[in-house]
């Protein structure tokens, strides 16, 4: 056989691994587990979690919301918060993480107008050597909350529209299924083209690197997250240090769930039917800088992996069209045929998540050049770390964050 051939057998035997050994990433069915709703709380005191998955009543909770220059989408999210409708108590902590933008000012001022949950604004200062800033905020969030002494807290990140039941269905599924995390991806923006062509591809390519049914499976070793909403159990928190075990991440939802995993923590990501992301991402360069930040964080700022990785995705997303159009031109028919039921397999593998997302099925044709995009932005995050630029956000970077101080 030619080259070209062997190469789109090559990209067919990846698909068909994919396909079926992948942990059936391109399913969307892991959705919030069953969760008997306990019904309004009782007068005394909550047992607490520990009292078993049919406690009738309902534990405290504390949402902690990092938030650094968000002013533009609070309106459309924190009223979310505050309007949850949960029968136990329940509080708002938002860390304003020196905004410059009067997102403090703003909260207060939609707490005043919405009435709701109580909330309270605090200000941690700047972070420390060996932190990252939203895992600095978060420390001084979950600090300030378990002065409160809940039995959960719930980490949302400040574009998040909630539901009003969402807290009662997340903390209802974590004791029904003895769950410490519970994780919703939120059902992220699709209103430009850039976010219709880009945006259902993260996800897609989320779930391919960490499969949800794996993360769910007790005793596998796969762990993430969903930073966006995380439910997490008190008792957890203590057994995983968190947030002090992994001040130094970059990618702090993914490492929050390997502590809490490799702690004993039982932890759930599945994909959120009524959490959603209000933040626009209108531009193809706000969306390029939502990826680079991360990506080569996500490689180890390893170049190893950054080339394997190129190559993978060259392999898995380019091969197949490109060798079923030079197949089929060369007069190849090995190349045109492997090439062919390749782009077959990953075309009908995305279809799931454009259905999630609402789009039209053409979208998944476009699925070569969206990965040819992720590739080069993926190319352009290690670029930008060389550059000491690394992962910036917000006025910060964290090319390579310093180490913290020995701790006595």
């Amino acid at each position: 056989m030619s080259t070209l051939a062997w190469t789109a057998v090559g990209s067919l035997l990846a698909w068909v691994w994919l396909l079926l050994g992948q942990g059936f990433f391109w399913r969307t069915d892991q959705r919030l587990p069953p969760h008997p709703d306990p019904g309004p709380r009782p007068a005394g005191p909550d047992p607490g979690p520990g009292s078993g998955s049919n406690a009738p009543s309902w534990p405290d909770i504390v949402v902690v919301v990092p938030a650094r220059d968000e002013a533009a989408v609070l309106p459309a999210s924190l009223p979310s918060l505050l309007a949850q409708d949960y029968p136990g108590r329940a509080s708002v902590v938002l860390v304003d993480d020196g905004s410059t933008d009067g997102t403090a000012e703003l909260a207060r001022d939609l707490s005043r107008q919405h009435g709701g949950l109580p909330l309270e604004v605090v200000s941690p200062g700047e972070p420390e050597a060996g932190w990252t800033g939203k895992l600095w905020a978060l420390r001084h969030g979950i600090a300030v909350a378990r002065g409160r002494h809940p039995q959960y807290l719930l980490l949302t990140d400040a574009d998040i529209a909630h539901a009003p039941d969402s807290l009662r269905a997340l903390v209802a599924s974590a004791r029904a299924n003895g769950l410490d995390l519970v994780s919703q991806m939120a059902r992220l923006r699709v209103a430009g083209a850039w976010e219709r062509l880009i945006v259902p591809a993260f996800v897609y390519l989320f779930a391919q690197l960490y499969p949800f049914r794996w993360v769910n499976r007790p005793g596998a070793r796969t762990a993430a997250a969903a930073g966006g909403c995380v439910l997490l159990g008190v008792r957890a928190v203590e057994r995983a240090r968190i947030p002090e075990s992994i001040r130094h991440a970059v990618i702090d939802d993914v490492t929050l769930a390997r502590a809490v995993k490799r702690t004993g923590g039982r932890i759930w990501l599945g994909l959120a039917e009524r959490v959603d992301s209000v933040r626009p991402y209108p531009r193809l360069a706000d969306l390029w800088r939502m990826v680079a930040r991360s990506a080569y964080a996500q490689l180890r700022h390893s170049p190893v992996l950054l080339l394997g990785t190129v190559a993978g995705l060259a392999l898995v997303y380019l091969a197949p069209v490109g060798t079923l159009v030079a197949g089929v031109v060369g007069g190849d028919p090995v190349a045109a045929w492997a090439g062919g039921l390749a782009q077959v397999v990953m075309v009908g593998t995305y279809l799931p998540v454009l259905r999630y997302y609402r789009q039209s099925p053409l979208y998944a044709l476009l699925l070569p050049f969206t990965a040819l995009l992720y590739l080069l932005m993926t190319v352009d995050s290690a670029v930008q770390h060389y550059r000491g630029r690394g992962a910036a956000w917000k006025g910060r970077t964290y090319a390579r964050p310093q180490p913290a101080p020995e701790e006595g």
